[in-house]
This record gives structure tokens, sequence and C-alpha cells, in this order.
């Protein structure tokens, strides 16, 4: 029997559901059209790049199981060397920064998450795009530094991509620009801009099908500047600037926006997500967050205590 359709059971409960289901027929038609994903050379792909990676000594593997690999030949459209840089990079980005992916404090992130800097609609784009929503105007520096903001879109990346279909689809990112001040952009430094390339294009196994910048005024260009230089030009292409929710209406179906950007659904905060996940009863989840280093029992009994 199918899994339940993710959005089906979203509008029936009102939590946040993970769809761990493996992807329909239909999606993998999309998926060998659109990235390449043949069913017939997906193992190959998988143990040609397996090879590739201890061949050629690049990095030091955390993971070389079936499941993880595909991550990477599904983000970069299973171009095998492409695939390969992406694994490098991950692994050397630990490797250069641990403190990002290490020792990471859940209960910090818990107190971010009751914030309203993150939101993700319980419903996908038009496209079946997952959408992430940053309103950097209501991050407050003085209660969270910018690693522990790094730590967090790190962590939701890594929960994110278990979704096949997120894997497949990809994720739409919106930016709400409104409220972005100098005392923000002082942060900016060339490597905080870095690791903000790393984390969105370079080194995670993900892929940002666009970002939607909406009210950019002269602060963001200024930032923006020293972001810029590092971005591939095919990427710069998906990043598209809005001075008002019309234009972004054109690119997302302004029905599927949550209301705070004139849309009709209901504004589902990362806290309602992170509460569901955390609680929820799948093991898979809970043993994945902990192979990739997250001490999620030790902060749930801790929590219940």
């Amino acid at each position: 029997m199918n899994s339940p359709n993710i959005n089906e059971m979203n509008k029936e409960t009102n939590k946040a559901v993970l769809d761990l289901s493996e992807p329909s027929g239909e999606l993998l038609e999309w998926a060998e059209e659109n990235i390449n994903e043949n069913r017939d050379k997906k193992d190959l792909l998988i143990s040609e790049l397996k090879d590739m990676i201890y061949e050629k000594g690049e990095c030091t593997p955390s993971r070389s199981d079936d499941e993880f690999l595909l991550r990477f030949l599904r983000a970069r459209h299973f171009i095998l060397n492409k695939a390969h840089r992406l694994y490098a990079n991950y692994h050397n980005f630990i490797e250069d920064v641990p403190e990002y992916f290490t020792n990471v404090n859940l209960h910090t992130l818990s107190k971010i998450k009751k914030t309203n800097i993150f939101n993700c609609p319980l419903n996908r784009d038009q496209h079946g795009r997952r959408m992430l929503i940053f309103k950097i105007g209501e991050w407050v520096p003085s209660e969270f530094s910018p690693e522990q903001i790094m730590q967090f879109v790190i962590f939701i990346i890594q929960i994110g991509i278990m979704e096949p279909q997120t894997q497949i689809k990809g994720v739409v990112v919106i930016f709400d620009l409104s409220g972005l001040s100098l005392d923000m952009v002082w942060y900016m430094t060339p490597t905080l801009a870095k690791h903000l390339v790393n984390i969105t294009v370079t080194s995670m196994p993900t892929r940002i099908e666009a970002a939607h910048m909406l009210y950019s005024s002269w602060i963001f260009d200024t930032a923006f500047s020293m972001i810029k230089v590092l971005i591939p030009n095919d990427v710069k292409e998906r990043i598209h600037f809005h001075n008002d929710l019309d234009t972004l209406y054109t690119h997302i179906d302004q029905k599927l926006l949550p209301k705070s950007l004139g849309g009709a659904q209901k504004d589902f905060s990362l806290n309602m997500w992170y509460d569901c996940l955390m609680e929820s009863d799948n093991g898979k989840i809970k043993a994945e967050l902990e192979n990739l280093g997250y001490q999620v029992q030790e902060f749930l009994d801790s929590r219940d205590n």
C-alpha cells in the first residue's frame, strides 16, 4: 500500500510530517526527464560514486551508504563528477567549520525555532517543491549569534533532505528582507559570506531551485555584494528580486503561500515543525539525526526531566 500523500496528511492532522515514502512512479518519471535519474542505472551510478570517493581520496567519508550517496547524485542531476565534488565539499566543510556540525546545542536551536525568523508552509509550491521563508528582520543578533543561525539552517536542511521528493524536486527559499538593519550587516564578514555560499550552493546535498529576495535595499545590496562574487552564474540566474508581492506571485501560485505573504495557507512556523518532528514516533528520523551527530535522544530526555 502506498503511503498517504504528505499534503493530505497535513490537511487532516494540521501537523508537520516528513514524507519518507518511496517516490511514486510519476515522480520518478519526472526525475528521469529533469534530473537524469534512470531507474536502471541508479544503482550503478551509486556504486561508481562510492568507488570515486575512495579512489580520489579528497575527503574523509563519514558515510557511504546508498541512501546517503543518492542525495548527492540527485542534487547534481546524476552527473558523477559534480556529485563527487559536492560530496567532497560537504565533508571538507564539516572539517573546516566543525562548530556548525559538532556538539550542536539542540536547546539553543529549540529557542531559535520559537521565533518568527523561519517559516515553512505545510504545503509545497505548484511544482512540488518545499518552501522555506526567512524573515531576516526578525533576527536579533544579541539573542542568537550568526554561528547559531547557521547551525539552525544546516539542521533544517539535514531534516528536509530526508524526503525523497525534496531531494528530487529541490527547494524554494524566500528571503523577506524588510527590517534588515545596518547592525545585522556588520556581521557579514567575508568568512561568513563564504559559509553562506557553502550552505546554499556548494557544500550541502540539496538543490535550491529558486531564491526570492523580497524588499531589497541598499543595505542588503552592501551585504550581497560580498556573496555575489562567490556564486556561480547558473545559480545567479535562479535569484529573483521583488519590490512587491505581485511579482513574487508570477513565480509561486499566490494561494499556496502563507497568509503573511498574501496567500491562503496558514503560517506554519518552524516551532510547530520542530515539535512535531521531535515528538514523532518515527525512529528513522531520530536515527538519521543521530547518525549526523545530533544528540536527539539526550535532548528529549533532558527536556522531559
